[in-house]
C-alpha cells in the first residue's frame, strides 16, 4: 500500500514550456546531511537509482494541483513536477512540505516568490491580513472591477489575496452572469471591462481559479468575454467556431460522461492557450507552466480512461478491420488512432509500456496492414 501511495512521475518543464518525463519512481521526505535540511528523494523504481533530490527550501513556493501534483521551482527557468498515482500520498508529501515551512496544510500554494522590501512594504499596511474587499458584482462596479484586478497583477501578495477573495464568494460565477447580461444589452463598455476583468483573472495563475473557469458550466462565458478586446474594432468569434466549425467526431459512441467533459473541456483550454491568448513573450513563465500542466496532466487522464475502456476500444479496432467499413470511417478511425498514440507520451514509462501492450492484443498490427 505504501509504495503505490508514494509511487511518482518525476517532469521537468523544458526551454519548449512543455514537460519532460524524468522517471517513474517511490518518493520519501528525509534529513539529508548534505543538504542539511528536509529534502525530498525520489529513487527509481527499476534500479533504485536517485531521480530527485531537492531540498524543502523555507522560501520556495511550492503548489499544489488537481490532487494529485505538487510544483515548484528551483531555479531560474528550472520547473519541477511529481504526478502521484494517488491522492493520498499526495497529502502525506504536501503535509511534511507544509510542516518545514511552517504552513497550514489546506493552502494549495506555500508562499509567493517576493523580495524582502516589497514583503516589509505590505507588512506596514494596516490590513495586510485581510482578503482584498470586493466591489459588489454590479454593472455599475465593472470599472471599479477592472481596476482592481489590473492593479494587483504586480504584487505577488496582492494576487494571493484577490485570488482568495474571489474563490470564497463564487465571484467568477456572478461575473459571468454579468457578462451574459452585457451582450444582451449590447453594453460595449462593460463588455470590454470584462475582458479585462477576466485576462486578468487568468494572469493571477491560480489553479483553483482554472478549475472554476474551465468547468462545462463557465468555460464558453470565459471565451465569451475573452472576445471583447477593446483594442480591436471588432470582437472575435471564438464561440462560434468553437461551437459550429470545430465539431467534435465520436468516431465509435463515448458513454462515459466525465470522459467526454475531459475531453470537451482540454480542446477548449487548448485553444483558449493557443489561439486567444496572447504569445508567450507577454506573459509570465509560471503562468504559462501552470496553464500547460493542467492541459498536460488532463490528456495523462483521458489516455487512462480511454484505455480502461476495452469495450470502446475492442470496437473501434473492429470497425476498423471490417472490410465493410468505408473509406472515410476509416480515415477518421486512423486520425483517432494518431492523436490517441500522440497522447499516450504523457504516460508514465511502464504504464506506456502496458497501453502499446494493449493495443497489440487487441490487433493493431493487422489493423495497419488493412489500412496500409
Amino acid at each position: 500500500m505504501s509504495d503505490t501511495r508514494r509511487r511518482v512521475k518525476v517532469y521537468t518543464l523544458n526551454e519548449e514550456r512543455q514537460w519532460d518525463d524524468r522517471g517513474t519512481g517511490h518518493v520519501s521526505s528525509t534529513y539529508v546531511d548534505r543538504l542539511k535540511g528536509m529534502s525530498l528523494l525520489v529513487r527509481a523504481e527499476a534500479d533504485g537509482s536517485l531521480l530527485l533530490e531537492s531540498k524543502i527550501n523555507p522560501n520556495t513556493a511550492y503548489q499544489k494541483q488537481q490532487d494529485t501534483l505538487i510544483v515548484w521551482s528551483e531555479a531560474e527557468n528550472y520547473d519541477l513536477a511529481l504526478s502521484f498515482q494517488e491522492k493520498a500520498g499526495c497529502d502525506e508529501i504536501w503535509e511534511k512540505i507544509c510542516q518545514v515551512q511552517g504552513k497550514d496544510p489546506s493552502v494549495e500554494v506555500t508562499q509567493d516568490p517576493i523580495d524582502e522590501s516589497e514583503e516589509e512594504r505590505f507588512e506596514e499596511m494596516p490590513d495586510t491580513s485581510n482578503l482584498i474587499d470586493l466591489p459588489s458584482c454590479e454593472l455599475s462596479k465593472l470599472e471599479e472591477i477592472a481596476d482592481l484586478v489590473t492593479s494587483v497583477l504586480s504584487s505577488p501578495i496582492r494576487r494571493e489575496k484577490l485570488s482568495l477573495a474571489l474563490e470564497n464568494e463564487g465571484y467568477i460565477k456572478k461575473l459571468l452572469q454579468l457578462f451574459q447580461t452585457c451582450e444582451n444589452l449590447e453594453n460595449a463598455e462593460g463588455l470590454h471591462h470584462l475582458y479585462e476583468i477576466i485576462r486578468g483573472i487568468l494572469f493571477l495563475n491560480k489553479a483553483t481559479l482554472f478549475e472554476v473557469m474551465f468547468s462545462d458550466e463557465c468555460i464558453m462565458d470565459v471565451v465569451g468575454c475573452l472576445e471583447y478586446d477593446p483594442a480591436l474594432a471588432q470582437p472575435k468569434r471564438h464561440r462560434e467556431f468553437l461551437t459550429k466549425t470545430a465539431k467534435f467526431k465520436e468516431v465509435i459512441p463515448i458513454t462515459d460522461s466525465e470522459l467526454r467533459q475531459k475531453i470537451h473541456q482540454t480542446y477548449r483550454v487548448q485553444y483558449i492557450q493557443d489561439v486567444i491568448l496572447p504569445t508567450p513573450s507577454v506573459f509570465e513563465d509560471n503562468f504559462l507552466s501552470t496553464l500547460t500542466s493542467f492541459i498536460f496532466f488532463n490528456k495523462v487522464e483521458i489516455v487512462s480512461m480511454l484505455q480502461e475502456d476495452e469495450k470502446f476500444l475492442s470496437e473501434v479496432f473492429a470497425q476498423l478491420t471490417d472490410e465493410s467499413t468505408d473509406d472515410d470511417k476509416r480515415r477518421e478511425l486512423v486520425n483517432f488512432f494518431k492523436e490517441f498514440c500522440a497522447f499516450s507520451q504523457t504516460l508514465q514509462p511502464q504504464n506506456r509500456d502496458a497501453f502499446f501492450k494493449t493495443l497489440a492484443n487487441l490487433g493493431i498490427l493487422p489493423a495497419l496492414e488493412i489500412v496500409m
